[in-house]
């Protein structure tokens, strides 16, 4: 199994992958793991017996959405190295320019529907981090608060490798399309965003 040591050796090495989408990825898994710490150690905690089969639910569902994240780490390296290999395709004859052209194409839309679903699997995981706060474990909110706040980061940040695609496909409609949904969740994510700070503050503030 890839230890965290080397991932980020490779990472901040000269070779193209991983790179940003799959380091997005691994951010928003953090995220989860997160949610998913916060919500079992409630599970466990007589003191919420009455949010027991909810800490539960939201702790199976946030390792669910790790493997997700993990796995789209992995798909977004495989995305961007089939790009890299059509690139290299030939492009001496007219049919052989014709060819590239269409496996770029092709390349370039997968490697920019993995960061997007990306995007919609960061919104989960803000969704869960609003829900976790529902259990009122004061001492577990700044976990949730820094899952949320990680959740965003990774949605910003896997945007800009939907968009980098964007940059050099042809197919005008994919492209407004995957558009439209990643403004969806750039629309929302915010005031989710601001619920999750809004309660975590109230969690933190000190005494009267």
């Amino acid at each position: 199994m890839e230890t965290l040591d080397r991932y980020l050796a490779q990472l901040a090495s000269t070779e193209p992958t991983p790179g940003g989408g799959s380091a997005a990825a691994l951010v928003a898994a953090v995220g989860a793991a997160l949610v998913a710490m916060a919500a079992r150690i409630s599970s466990q905690n007589p003191k919420y017996a009455a949010q027991h089969e909810l800490a539960l639910r939201l702790a199976a569902a946030a390792d669910a959405l790790r493997a997700e994240l993990t796995a789209a780490r992995d798909r977004d390296e495989r995305a961007f190295a089939r790009v890299v290999a059509a690139q290299a395709l030939p492009r001496e004859s007219d049919a052989e320019r014709e060819a590239r052209t269409r496996a770029l194409e092709t390349a370039l839309g997968d490697a920019a529907a993995v960061p997007l679903r990306a995007c919609e699997l960061c919104m989960d995981v803000l969704r869960l981090s609003l829900q976790t706060l529902q259990i009122p474990n004061k001492n577990l909110a700044s976990d949730l608060g820094c899952a949320a706040e990680f959740a965003v980061a990774a949605l910003a940040a896997c945007a800009y490798n939907v968009r980098v695609n964007h940059r050099y496909m042809r197919d005008a409609a994919a492209i407004e399309t995957q558009s439209k949904m990643l403004a969806r969740y750039e629309t929302e994510a915010p005031a989710l965003l601001a619920n999750v700070r809004r309660d975590v503050g109230a969690a933190l503030a000190r005494p009267r």
